[in-house]
């Protein structure tokens, strides 16, 4: 097909790996991994988390990036470029463009804050506050529809734009450098972190096991990394099969998966060594959700030497975690009406600009003009919403959809699976693993279905 000559390839492995490493690691890794790491057993979780990263997130990841690599199109066209004859996979490809979209409605919002307290940590407009002003300042912003507007509309305007510039010359190139910047910032954060006097305290509760802090017990720790394992990595609408429809055939795909999932991993191990010590050695307790970042750690900026720089650093770091993520599901977005629809870059980019920022409003207007509307009860809000219908709806609908295509005669079929995923250099795909990807894998998504609702109306 001549459309497939011309489709655009990354300029590098490394544009790759950042790529969807980018994608991956998001707000999640950076204030919730750390939190319920603390909350149920430290190291004792991370290795359980771990052991589940292995066994529910990579098998998953390896099917998108197969998936993309073998029709060399957006998971919309790549299903029925790849489905049996006669048959209506194909009828499952919106759900790569709902999904995205119905992340980047409430991620969007997020992205606006954080843009909005890197600008006020670098103006110091959060320096010398009380921890009351600084509960009141997030407050504010949350509070105010115009503000929070603005901040959201330049988070989808930037990322579009990048989109619009093209793969290489703006979506690689950005991402490239916001994930090496992450990456350093990370480092001097962490140093700063564990060199705080009664930083020692932090590192202690966070990674050494400890059964006592099980307060649920230990099956609460199982469903919590099983869960994490799994909503970690955004599988199952199709944002990381569009990077494998840009990639050479020279890589095997488990080798790159492993590689990806361990740059994810590293960036949550390292956001508890910023948290935990730096909240123990000024005699915080670290909170959960946007009370850690927006509130509880402000503080802590504020009592340190040069906390205002330490904040700015902290909150550009933020800012690049977000941005990578939101950039490459834009990517996901425009790459499936250039697929799909036939649309060009350009059109893709600005008709989706406009269209995002639309579908944005209600989640940015939740927190203020449209605060009575409370879908779970009073506290909750737009975005609550939003996010379970994607996470304990769509995801596993979606992980299913992968596994069932990939691994049975009646999708595309653990052959054909196989043989793209293992081609090229690096680590292949244990072929033993097909009983438990066809059968047992499926019921443990099953289960984290099941397992979202009860947590969500029956606690």
């Amino acid at each position: 097909m001549s459309q497939n000559q011309q489709r655009e390839q990354l300029g590098s492995r490394i544009g790759f790996l950042l790529l969807a490493a980018g994608c991956a690691i998001g707000l999640g890794n950076v204030w919730r991994f750390p939190y319920i790491a603390g909350a149920y057993g430290g190291a004792l979780f991370v290795f359980i988390y771990i052991g589940f990263l292995l066994a529910v997130g990579v098998p998953i990841l390896v099917m998108e990036f197969s998936v993309g690599r073998a029709a060399q199109r957006n998971l919309g066209a790549a299903l029925q470029k790849l489905e049996p004859k006669g048959s209506r996979w194909h009828t499952f490809g919106p759900l790569s463009l709902i999904g995205s979209y119905l992340l980047m409605m409430f991620y969007t919002t997020v992205a606006g804050w954080m843009l909005a307290y890197c600008w006020s940590m670098l103006k110091g407009d959060l320096s010398g506050l009380t921890p009351e002003q600084v509960g009141g300042f997030f407050g504010g912003l949350i509070s105010d529809p115009t503000s929070s507007c603005l901040w959201m509309g330049v988070a989808v305007i930037f990322c579009f734009t990048v989109c619009g510039m093209g793969l290489r010359r703006g979506v690689e190139r950005v991402v490239k450098f916001m994930m090496v910047g992450l990456f350093a910032l990370m480092i001097a954060l962490v140093v700063r972190a564990v060199t705080l006097p009664g930083g020692e305290a932090g590192i202690s509760f966070y990674l050494m096991p400890d059964p006592e802090k099980l307060t649920g017990g230990l099956w609460a720790a199982v469903t919590a990394a099983m869960g994490q394992a799994f909503f970690t990595l955004g599988l199952g609408v199709g944002s990381m099969t569009i990077f494998g429809s840009y990639i050479d055939k020279s890589r095997s795909l488990t080798g790159e998966a492993l590689y990806i999932v361990l740059l994810d991993t590293v960036v949550a191990l390292m956001a508890g060594l910023i948290i935990f010590p730096a909240c123990f050695a000024f005699g915080v307790n670290p909170g959960s959700g946007p009370g850690l970042v927006f509130v509880t750690l402000p503080n802590i900026f504020n009592s340190m030497p040069f906390g205002r720089f330490w904040g700015s650093l902290f909150f550009v770091f933020m800012s690049f975690a977000a941005l990578s993520t939101v950039i490459a599901v834009f990517e996901n977005i425009v790459s499936y009406c250039m697929d799909v629809w036939g649309w060009t870059r350009k059109k893709a980019s600005t008709v989706n600009c406009v269209t995002m920022f639309l579908l944005s409003l209600p989640c940015t207007l939740g927190f203020n003009v449209l605060s009575g509307f409370q879908p779970f009860g009073e506290g909750s809000s737009v975005l609550d919403l939003e996010d379970f219908l994607l996470s304990n709806n769509l995801l596993p609908f979606g992980a299913l959809l992968f596994l069932s295509f990939c691994c049975h005669r009646w999708g595309w079929g653990w052959n054909n699976f196989i043989a793209e995923t293992d081609q090229g250099q690096g680590a292949r795909f244990p072929h033993w693993l097909k009983p438990y990807l066809q059968y047992i894998l499926p019921c443990v998504l099953v289960f984290l279905f099941i397992q979202g609702y009860v947590d969500k109306f029956m606690k």
